[in-house]
């Protein structure tokens, strides 16, 4: 073979493998970026690295992993706006790390989301009492949700089946975060009345609103890594497909998070809410009362959680927890997520399977 020969056979090769290459990473960059994706795990590894060291800072809420202006996978760090030091500590945080680019978010403290007072608009209530059977996606809660001058609630967020019965899914701060006699005598406890809708939208008093379900004590916190309880539902109250208001039937099928993934909720406060998936792999502090308007009972920090644009509070807002994070889709939608913290810039949610697994359920859908 002459030698230019050789050269030509060379160059071919060298082309073929540049074209592979370029297709392969084409390929790459289209693929979802959830957990499985080379990219996410390369941040996720320098996340496992700091996380902990840098949340000794109290001015640091937490990490993520999401992408920067580039839509190039990053590690996100969000840093108390509102702390007195929280400019020494942004200067102080590298901008990159072992080649992996760090994002700086400020945001005020991540708040579990319960409501007492107040709600948004929208063509559809998700604050009225329903005629039974009722849909989800509605204002409800604790039927003794009532201490220290204030009424709390929250949102009955979807269906869930464990064995051969079925359950209303909410948050725990929402069900049975009453953990103190406290300011009004009791705690929530196994066969409690469970409520459509909520205290704060009966005025207060619980003969306004219907029993839909009672109260079975799952204890989700402060040890687990979910925020979930649910109510065994009362015959007859509760539509038997799980519908959710302005979303409808959902799938019984749950996927996973990915960034950027379209996902919308039904929740009390603002109804009917769209956004997009900013953050995976989450890890983050949040404060939890003790009652309803309560002193503190402790801070968990949750770590694998998935987060979502939440700008000025319009996808999710007090009263919203409790609600379900499903995929952006028009018909039977699969679940994503369960709705229970924030703050004005974020909103969090546990992993949906995650929270299946705790309690041995399934969703209830198509």
């Amino acid at each position: 073979m002459s030698s230019i020969d050789r050269f030509i056979r060379t160059l071919a090769k060298t082309l073929a493998g540049i074209a592979s290459g370029v297709f392969s990473i084409t390929a790459f960059a289209g693929a979802p970026l959830d957990n499985s994706h080379a990219a996410v795990r390369a941040v996720m590894a320098v996340q496992g690295e700091v996380t902990a060291d840098w949340m000794q800072q109290p001015e640091v809420l937490g990490t993520a992993v999401g992408v920067d202006g580039n839509e190039t996978p990053a590690l996100l760090v969000y840093v108390d706006r509102d702390a007195n030091n929280a400019g020494e500590v942004i200067r102080n945080l590298p901008r990159e790390f072992r080649g992996i680019g760090v994002q700086i978010h400020l945001t005020d403290k991540f708040r579990a989301f319960p409501g007492n007072g107040g709600h948004g608009g929208g063509g559809v209530s998700h604050t009225a009492i329903q005629t039974p059977p009722i849909q989800l996606g509605t204002s409800g809660g604790w039927s003794k949700d009532l201490a220290n001058g204030y009424c709390c609630g929250g949102t009955l967020g979807s269906l869930v089946q464990i064995g051969s019965s079925q359950y209303i899914l909410s948050n725990y701060h929402v069900f049975e975060s009453d953990i103190v006699p406290g300011g009004n005598n009791t705690v929530a406890t196994t066969g409690d009345p469970i409520i459509q809708p909520g205290l704060i939208d009966v005025n207060c008093n619980a003969n306004n609103a219907q029993t839909v379900a009672t109260l079975v004590k799952k204890s989700s916190l402060p040890n687990s890594n979910v925020d979930c309880s649910i109510g065994k539902v009362v015959s007859g109250k509760v539509r038997t497909d799980g519908a959710i208001l302005e979303i409808g039937t959902i799938s019984h099928l749950t996927m996973g998070a990915s960034i950027n993934q379209g996902v919308k909720k039904s929740g009390r406060t603002t109804g009917l809410t769209r956004s997009s998936i900013s953050g995976l792999n989450a890890t983050i502090r949040v404060t939890y009362d003790n009652e309803c308007a309560g002193g503190t009972a402790f801070t968990k920090t949750f770590t694998g959680q998935i987060v979502i644009a939440n700008k000025g509070s319009k996808f999710l807002n007090s009263g919203d927890s409790g609600s379900l994070m499903v995929e952006d889709v028009a018909t039977n939608p699969r679940a994503v997520g369960l709705l229970f913290a924030g703050s004005s810039t974020d909103a969090i949610a546990n992993p949906i399977n995650q929270v299946l697994s705790f309690l041995g359920a399934t969703m209830v859908g198509n």
